[in-house]
């Protein structure tokens, strides 16, 4: 495997890391502190987590919800990316795959905020030039010593020109999304806020339109050509609390991803299954796939 280019490690930070390295326009919403070098394509990333968030804390405060998992594990290799790898600041990562298992006892919040350590290995990195162009790579987020989750991430850089070429011309200011349609009540998805269901109902069980708030601040963190990958997991954790067993809770996602799901057209989101602690579901949007996930879910 070639190795990445030789930089002195960053040292631990009592802040977030630059904002800009994880596609972040919040600083709220940047999560890591540092990384450090452990060998050729291994790092250890650090992290801390709030005891309080809009989206990805319980509304009693008392436990942190996996998709907070998902995003600083998607912070982790953004940041290697750029810090360690050489890609440029104004590339874009294509999500391509997002596997993601957490365990909820050790998802608690504290009376701190959680610190973790994410251990990050590059498995595949294949390059176009000196630069890479495709990666894949696994993690395993540990908080004091405990395995809080284990994850398998593929995705592919492109430079803003191919990207600009990729998306025909869609800019967030040429494109505007469709009229929100009515949300579903947030309790039944176990969410507080009804701006943060992102769900509306089609009519046809077990089948919902997709929500797509562009205002909404974590979400929509900065302005977007397209649906982002977590607003479509976080359809698939609503998905699965209305399809699943009663008092199960997702507690792991299988994600693959086909294509951009675009603002501008009605998508939308099936589940199926539930049996087993297996939730199927698919994203749609006219007569292709968006994505498809397998949602885990376990008593909560």
């Amino acid at each position: 495997m070639t190795r990445p280019r030789q930089v002195a490690d960053a040292p631990l930070m009592t802040a977030t890391v630059p904002r800009q390295l994880v596609h972040r326009a919040a600083v709220a919403e940047t999560f890591l502190t540092g990384w450090n070098r452990t060998g050729d394509d291994q790092f250890v990333v650090s992290a801390q987590w709030p005891r309080s968030h809009g989206l990805h804390v319980s509304s009693d405060w008392s436990a942190y919800d996996p998709l907070l998992v998902v995003e600083t594990v998607r912070q982790s290799g953004t940041l290697l990316m750029h810090a360690c790898y050489d890609v440029p600041l104004d590339h874009q990562f294509v999500l391509q795959e997002f596997q993601v298992e957490t365990f909820p006892a050790y998802l608690a919040v504290g009376a701190l905020p959680a610190e973790l350590e994410i251990e990050v290995d590059f498995t595949e990195v294949g390059y176009r030039g000196t630069r890479p162009a495709s990666a894949r790579y696994t993690a395993r987020v540990l908080r004091a010593g405990a395995l809080v989750a284990t994850a398998d991430v593929a995705f592919t850089c492109v430079s803003a020109a191919v990207f600009q070429r990729l998306r025909g011309g869609r800019t967030p200011e040429a494109v505007s999304a469709v009229p929100l349609p009515p949300a579903l009540p947030a309790a039944a998805v176990h969410r507080v806020l009804s701006p943060d269901v992102v769900l509306a109902p089609s009519g046809h069980p077990d089948r919902w339109q997709l929500r797509v708030n562009t205002g909404h601040p974590v979400f929509f963190d900065h302005p977007l050509d397209h649906v982002p990958g977590m607003l479509l997991l976080e359809a698939a954790r609503q998905a699965a609390h209305l399809r699943g067993a009663d008092g199960e809770v997702p507690v792991s996602y299988h994600a693959t991803f086909h294509r951009y799901a675009e603002l501008d057209q009605p998508a939308w989101i099936e589940a199926s299954g539930g049996d087993g602690g297996k939730v199927q579901v698919v994203g749609t949007q006219g007569e292709s796939t968006v994505f498809a996930c397998v949602v885990g879910t376990s008593a909560g």
